[in-house]
């Protein structure tokens, strides 16, 4: 010690000893240290008080009639649903497929049969068709890719190369995309040759600045989107646009604030939303509008738990799957967009679904894509 030093005080000598002498800096770490612990213990009970309320709504949630439902929907071969919907098989499968992931049942569904059936659907020409002996469309290509992506299947025995020159061929001039060889133009199918490309690693078949362009343009003055330029708004036409959007890498173009108050404002007193403006409650709206949201990081401008009460309400008791509204006939559509909008929801004992894929996040993060949502 230099003489030159000041000598402590015998009440700085205890304070030294005991622990409790620290300068201004030191002091106000611990309380920093302290505020960081209180607050991570805030938010741990936060989270538990979350989850056990969620586990209480979700206590109504029928898992396994759910699960028989889809179980069920291909033995159902006498039935007037089951043949008026023929020609969308593909995505039906691809609906009761994607469900069954997300409630951790994939196993249960007949991969080599299902895997069969896709082969059967294939065209000379790279497009896949609803079904067997129907013409090949986008609509169905998309959803034959996205099964064998659930399945981890794209690496065999399908030909990249020929589907994506089938998907960039469908691209028009000004960016857009015909359905098939009819010429129809709608956003669904810039979302659908977008998504797949995308899957294939392949988007670099088509001029993908000419495919956001285009979907730019069905903007509205309410910040919504439609099937064409100058077409009304709607839901489903949005989650398409927004997605396209993300996997084109231009979601700045999207005025997030105007079209996230588009899409909370369809939110009714029941709880469930609707597609636009005056028209009823929709199930499926709640994977349309709710996806959309999520891809804009703004899930929290909506009532989460109503919502998910209304979702509830719409599930058959009885027999199992989930409908558009109350006391209405389920079907694999609705079945699949509630269990989707109740992950997207963070609801437990859902795996997660990716908003602007439409697949569990697992099976996206295995084909090495990287997350284009911020929630």
């Amino acid at each position: 010690r230099h003489p030159s030093w000041p000598t402590m005080s015998t009440k700085e000598q205890d304070k030294k000893k005991d622990g409790t002498d620290a300068s201004p800096e030191a002091e106000k770490a611990v309380g920093n240290e302290s505020c960081s612990i209180r607050s991570e213990a805030n938010i741990s009970h936060s989270q538990q008080d979350r989850e056990k309320k969620d586990f209480q709504t979700l206590k109504g949630f029928d898992r396994q009639k759910h699960v028989g439902f889809i179980l069920g929907l291909d033995k159902k071969t006498d039935t007037f649903e089951y043949h008026v919907t023929e020609h969308l098989r593909m995505s039906g499968i691809y609906w009761g497929a994607t469900c069954m992931a997300l409630l951790g049942e994939l196993g249960k569904m007949d991969k080599d049969s299902i895997i069969k059936f896709i082969g059967a659907c294939k065209h000379k020409n790279g497009g896949y068709s609803g079904n067997i002996n129907h013409d090949p469309h986008l609509l169905y290509t998309l959803s034959a890719v996205q099964i064998l992506a659930l399945f981890g299947e794209l690496d065999n025995g399908l030909d990249k190369e020929l589907v994506s020159e089938y998907v960039a061929g469908l691209q028009q001039e000004d960016g857009s995309f015909v359905g098939d060889k009819w010429g129809e133009v709608d956003t669904r199918f810039s979302y659908c040759a977008l998504n797949c490309l995308a899957l294939l690693g392949k988007l670099d078949k088509i001029n993908v600045k000419k495919a956001t362009d285009f979907v730019s343009k069905c903007r509205n003055f309410d910040g919504g989107y439609g099937a064409v330029p100058g077409a009304e708004s709607h839901a489903g036409q949005i989650f398409c646009c927004v997605a396209a959007l993300a996997i084109g890498g231009a979601v700045d173009e999207i005025d997030k604030n105007l079209l996230g108050w588009w899409l909370c404002e369809r939110q009714l007193p029941c709880g469930g939303l609707n597609g636009r403006p005056e028209k009823k409650e929709d199930v499926c709206y709640s994977w349309w509008v709710l996806s959309a949201l999520s891809i804009l990081g703004k899930i929290p401008w909506i009532s989460r738990e109503k919502l998910a009460k209304f979702i509830l309400r719409c599930q058959d008791n009885k027999d199992g799957g989930i409908s558009d509204r109350p006391e209405n006939m389920p079907d694999v559509f609705h079945t699949f967009f509630g269990v989707a909008a109740l992950s997207l929801l963070g609801y437990p004992t859902f795996k997660k679904v990716d908003p602007v894929f439409a697949l569990p996040v697992e099976a996206i993060q295995k084909l090495g894509i990287k997350k284009l949502y911020p929630s």
